[in-house]
């Protein structure tokens, strides 16, 4: 048992060693290039002698973001404590979201009924813009963390619940007619065989919509308090403060690429038997 438990923890960490030595190398080429890009934008900037309220160096926005400006408000300490704030709304507003989804997505593969009745109202959901939703949920909710989770989840519910339900759908016949003949009941089919499935398909809603989260729970920012990188935003542009809105975007896109990076590890670790049909 122990050789068993010791040979699935090389395959899965063995792999993780292979592919990520690999992925690092190929970051080498994006971020010469972004380097070089800071560079022209640099230069340029100083050339033709840009004001900072149009297009600041990148030398002015690292200042603001790493040590500050001339304001109290300014520095590493005020973006994490208000990225913090942001992180937390998205995270939260994605779990919320992806466990409705997935919920949804269950029950909607086994009864045709409730894919007729959810489909549509899930499609309504997608296609109704986010702004025109945020101030009833500020009048329902108030001004605090709540409108601007639930936001977060609805931009993350719509690409989870159809990949799940595509995944889900997307079972080997051959197996599911075993499965049937040996009299499994469908709560072992489901987990058992539709849910281990549906894994590529759910992760690759979730790259979609971990990013999707953080743009929610911004624009949730924008109309519903004075707290997060939104709310930042917003009164940095107000005041033409644009160092702090670029450092706000940076710390915005750090997120992002967290959440991607975290959900790209998870996936890595759950679904190794992918990379190992892949490299045989």
């Amino acid at each position: 048992m122990f050789n068993g438990i010791s040979k699935k923890i090389s395959l899965r960490f063995g792999l993780f060693e292979r592919d990520y030595c690999s992925k690092f190398s190929n970051l080498i080429y994006p971020l010469v290039a972004l380097a070089l890009l800071v560079i022209i934008w640099e230069i340029l900037v100083y050339i033709f002698s840009v004001r900072s309220y149009i297009l600041p160096p990148p030398s002015l926005i690292f200042k603001e973001l790493f040590f500050g400006g001339n304001e109290v408000d300014s520095g590493i300490g005020y973006y994490l404590n208000h990225g913090f704030i942001t992180l937390l709304e998205a995270v939260s507003g994605f779990m919320i979201g992806s466990v409705v989804a997935f919920l949804l997505a269950s029950i909607m593969v086994h009864s045709n009924l409730m894919d007729r009745t959810i489909y549509p109202l899930a499609v309504l959901v997608k296609v109704t813009p986010l702004v025109a939703i945020v101030p009833l949920f500020v009048i329902w909710f108030g001004f605090g963390l709540v409108p601007k989770i639930l936001i977060a989840a609805l931009i993350t519910f719509f690409p989870v619940m159809i990949n799940s339900l595509i995944g889900f759908r997307s079972v080997n016949h051959e197996i599911l007619d075993l499965f049937h003949s040996v009299a499994a009941s469908n709560w072992k089919v489901f987990r058992r065989l539709r849910v281990p499935s549906s894994l590529p398909y759910i992760f690759a809603a979730l790259r979609i919509a971990a990013p999707l989260s953080v743009i929610g729970a911004i624009v949730g920012e924008w109309f519903t308090g004075n707290v997060g990188l939104g709310s930042v935003i917003v009164v940095a542009h107000n005041n033409l403060d644009m160092p702090k809105v670029f450092a706000a975007v940076i710390v915005l896109a750090c997120i992002g690429i967290g959440l991607t990076t975290c959900i790209i590890i998870l996936e890595k670790y759950l679904i190794f038997w992918k990379e190992l049909s892949t490299n045989d």
